[in-house]
């Protein structure tokens, strides 16, 4: 399954309000290090399509959740269980890296 894109509108029923966990990617256009990430978040979707749903928000389209969660830096991971976040993981890391980082918190 590709990742979903969500913005603030829908942030609430994507995210919050999802039956399973959600792996939101805090990203820009402008974001070297997150255009970098991309592929690999897009593989681990389809790899982990039953256990969690990768989510990506353009920080520059959609300023009201970054701001209220508090989006300093970024590429920002922040997986959501139960509508909270739960875990956040801060930079660019290689493929299995990120892959084992969020098997893990799942």
């Amino acid at each position: 399954m590709p990742t979903k894109a969500v913005t603030d509108a829908s942030f609430q029923a994507d995210v919050l309000d999802s039956d399973k966990p959600v792996l939101v990617d805090f990203w820009a256009d402008w974001c070297g290090p997150c255009k970098m990430i991309g592929p690999a978040l897009e593989e681990i979707s389809d790899e982990l399509a039953d256990q969690v749903t990768i989510a990506k928000m353009d920080i520059m389209a959609n300023t009201q959740v970054p701001g209220e969660i508090g989006v300093k830096s970024i590429p920002l991971m922040v997986l959501f269980k139960d509508g909270k976040p739960v875990a956040q993981k801060l930079g660019a890391a290689p493929k299995n890296q990120l892959k084992g980082w969020l098997e893990g918190e799942l």
